[in-house]
């Protein structure tokens, strides 16, 4: 009896355990590029973690998601007629409008920009078009049965396969130009009274002439979003096959993931359909390699410096690149910098480069003492995750204003790679290096994104269970999203009570001049009797 009550709890629970596989979700992926796939896929790892079935779609012109690789998850590719190169070719081409130097005007910055988007366009719609208008792969997305969509706004029309299949979606973002996705389309509050328009590098202590600054540059953005999203609505409702507009679409998610938290963001209101969970992708350190622990042992007390500009920089000048090493070489520390260029003439024997690095690992090493960064928003994260202060050297769009963050927090030096001296850099990271405060700051962040009730992986994956559980979270979403632009911001009552206090202006001044002359034509009249009288 004994034995048979211990096979009745095995078999209770092993039917408890096929249950929980038997019933995993069934989500399909529309990652961005770059760092933005790099971050999404650790999503999609846990996910699996939690015996979901997870299918990544991705075009065959993708430059950074390697579809041929054997993964734990199915790649479903849709060919494209466009080559990854092509592709690629437009991301260097931003990289390299923003790293002029001498930097131009402002003015001609936005005009490269605008022509180049021209291209990025063109691109996206021949990529859409072979994913939107491909029946068969609609066909076959139909048959599998997807309980969700978890997508990246780097690819712009994820959100019209959702409304094509009819499933819940997730959008995954860092933040848009300005927020202008997230304010337009998502309807998240932003009052440019102490919310920064980013990329502005402010803060959201801003005086009098920086308020004009974000409410002149807010009006710009939402301007140039609505002017380019009009393009959009039209593909929009073609493929729809109804009036609709891109917001209105994408204003359908049931869940924003937003990549940042407390630790990172200055104070703003959200709404209830928005998830903080910035540095999911971090983690614990692993062990490093034998020649790697080697070297860094070998740094002794003064410990080690990592230097690293991401994924999409591989190289510099050659001034640029020895103006850099011959201020490493200035620093007791060692330093690992990856990087694959040639190799400056002033390297000094304290600095090892490396093609690729284990960035989270060196991060997370107890004799690293400083992080060099170009300030992208995974590398700010495992910086803040390990605890790691910063020397910031932003390249490019978001970079400015993530490492602006750091800086306001006291936890980074901020140095213009384009007209920085060696003198400069080797000044930056003496700073870092032995004043407390930037330890003290970086650590108190670490404290906080430490301090949640649930890690941001966790989170992320919840919220996406939690979608998939009840068919959506429409009940998240404000009622804004049903409004005009004229009822959101009352400009219809304001009108209104403007015309009835107008009307009631005009009935009392009306009023008060008919008793005016009904009194004055009755005095007047005796005045000139008695005149008359005395004469």
């Amino acid at each position: 009896m004994h034995c048979l009550g211990k096979s009745c709890t095995l078999f209770v629970i092993f039917l408890l355990t096929d249950v929980s596989f038997t019933h995993g979700g069934n989500v399909l992926v529309l990652p961005g590029e770059y760092s933005h796939w790099h971050n999404m896929r650790n999503i999609v790892e846990e996910l699996l973690n939690r015996n979901h079935s997870v299918t990544v779609l991705v075009s065959s012109a993708s430059p950074s998601v390697n579809f041929t690789a054997q993964e734990r998850f199915p790649f479903l590719v849709f060919d494209v007629p466009l080559k990854a190169h092509e592709v690629h070719s437009v991301s260097e081409q931003l990289i390299n409008i923003w790293m002029q130097y001498p930097t131009p005007s402002m003015v001609t910055i936005g005009l490269q920009i605008v022509d180049l988007a021209g291209k990025v366009n063109e691109f996206q719609r021949i990529v859409c078009d072979s994913m939107l208008r491909n029946d068969a792969l609609i066909a076959r997305l139909r048959d599998l049965k997807f309980d969700v969509l978890l997508y990246d706004p780097m690819f712009i029309c994820s959100d019209l396969l959702a409304e094509i299949l009819d499933l819940p979606l997730v959008l995954s973002l860092r933040f848009s130009l300005g927020f202008s996705m997230e304010r337009m389309c998502g309807q998240m509050p932003s009052p440019p009274s102490y919310v920064p328009v980013p990329p502005t590098v402010m803060t959201d202590h801003m005086c009098f002439t920086e308020r004009v600054k974000n409410i002149i540059i807010y009006v710009v953005y939402s301007v140039g979003f609505r002017l380019a999203s009009m393009t959009l609505d039209n593909y929009y409702s073609e493929i729809l096959g109804k009036p609709t507009t891109m917001c209105e679409t994408m204003g359908k998610a049931d869940i924003w993931l937003i990549r940042t938290y407390w630790d990172f963001e200055y104070p703003r209101p959200i709404l209830p359909n928005f998830k903080f969970v910035g540095g999911l992708h971090c983690k614990p350190a692993k062990p490093l390699s034998k020649e790697l622990e080697k070297f860094v042992q070998s740094s002794g007390d003064h410990g080690i410096v990592v230097f690293s500009l991401g994924s999409m920089i591989n190289n510099l000048t050659i001034e640029r690149s020895n103006i850099i090493a011959s201020a490493l070489g200035q620093i007791p520390q060692k330093v690992v910098w990856r990087y694959s260029g040639k190799t400056p003439e002033s390297l000094a024997p304290n600095t090892k480069i490396f093609d690729w690095i284990p960035q989270n690992d060196l991060l997370g090493h107890p004799k690293t003492k400083a992080f060099i960064t170009h300030g992208g928003t995974n590398g700010l994260y495992e910086a803040i995750y390990h605890g790691v202060p910063m020397v910031g050297l932003p390249l490019f769009a978001d970079q400015p204003d993530n490492l602006m963050h750091m800086k306001t927090k006291g936890a980074a030096v901020v140095l213009d790679i384009n007209t920085m001296k060696s003198k400069d850099l080797e000044e930056a990271l003496k700073t870092v290096l032995n004043n407390p405060s930037y330890k003290e700051s970086i650590m108190r962040l670490s404290r906080i994104h430490h301090d949640q009730p649930m890690k941001p992986l966790d989170q992320a994956v919840y919220w996406i269970e939690f979608v998939m559980r009840n068919k959506g979270a429409k009940h998240l979403r404000v009622q804004a999203h049903d409004l005009s632009w004229y009822q959101y911001h009352c400009l219809d009552v304001a009108a209104f009570l403007l015309a009835i206090v107008a009307l009631i202006t005009f009935l009392f001044i009306k009023t008060c001049s008919f008793f005016f002359r009904k009194c004055f034509r009755k005095t007047r009249p005796a005045g000139k009797a008695q005149k008359n009288k005395k004469e």
